[in-house]
């Protein structure tokens, strides 16, 4: 049931798309003096040594993060990412998760909201968000994150950022992700939500990024990296999206410019390409 480990896939190219809008989200969000939470449903383990056995067996991150560190030239909010990932990282080996690449960028008034349910990354999560100085200003709990999200809804800030990032192995996340967002706007309407999905050939997976967008029709961003063609036996990822309800108004001119940047890097054959659909109000 928890047998999914990201430590696998650290670095690739889901987690340069997944970041760079992350990171985009909350340079946003400190445009203002006003304190805001992170909230983290999936977190991990925070933190990945990319010279570990795990992420060496598959070498995903070669053609992710690897790529775009050996690039020039890049359009300026791609490069102000890669240095500011670079610069948070204690050693060069190593890649940030979500919660070290939020807890990198979040003020001292600012909050962070940690779940995640692996017994062994749970473990990984607290040392490691230790040694990133998260301190009082941050809360890390082994719980369901879809009900510890709904839990802290609406924050007393009434400012939030919301990272939905499951594993997506059992089929029920895809619509555990999409019920609990719809409670989640009910009770937090104003929240920019954040969801990571993997682009499978499989129906589920096909369908929730119009189930997404028939949550909030009129204020989102779809953004998706395929890096390859689907293979003809169905299987594997052959790409990524993130949807972002309430999205900063920023969001869809960065992604304009930094999408086909993205895929012309990190696309693995012709069937290369990107999706960018929004709808700002």
């Amino acid at each position: 049931m928890l047998s999914y480990r990201h430590a696998f896939h650290a670095g690739n190219h889901a987690d340069v798309l997944k970041h760079f809008v992350l990171y985009s989200v909350l340079d946003y969000f400190n445009q203002k003096d006003k304190p805001y939470w992170y909230i983290d449903t999936h977190s991990g383990a925070g933190l990945y040594d990319l010279h570990s056995g795990e992420a060496q067996k598959i070498g995903e991150y070669r053609h992710g993060i690897g790529r775009l560190q050996q690039q020039g030239g890049l359009p300026e909010s791609l490069h102000a990412f890669l240095q500011h990932v670079r610069s948070c990282l204690p050693e060069q080996h190593l890649y940030c998760g979500s919660p070290w690449l939020a807890n990198s960028m979040l003020r001292a008034s600012d909050k962070l909201r940690l779940f995640e349910l692996h017994p062994a990354d749970i473990q990984y999560l607290r040392n490691n968000m230790q040694e990133a100085g998260l301190g009082r200003r941050g809360l890390i709990k082994q719980e369901d994150g879809y009900q510890g999200l709904l839990a802290l809804l609406p924050p007393a800030t009434r400012r939030a950022v919301v990272l939905i990032d499951p594993p997506y192995e059992q089929k029920q996340d895809y619509g555990r992700t999409v019920q609990t967002l719809k409670e989640a706007l009910k009770r937090f309407a104003t929240g920019c939500y954040l969801v990571w999905y993997p682009c499978l050939s499989r129906e589920e997976s096909i369908r929730l990024p119009e189930q997404l967008h028939q949550l909030l029709p009129e204020n989102y961003v779809r953004a998706e990296l395929h890096v390859r063609a689907p293979q003809a036996d169905g299987f594997g990822m052959h790409g990524s999206g993130m949807f972002v309800l309430n999205p900063p108004y920023t969001l869809a001119q960065t992604l304009k410019t930094a999408l086909p940047e993205l895929t012309r890097i990190l696309q693995q054959d012709e069937g290369g390409h990107f999706v960018l659909e929004y709808a700002v109000r």
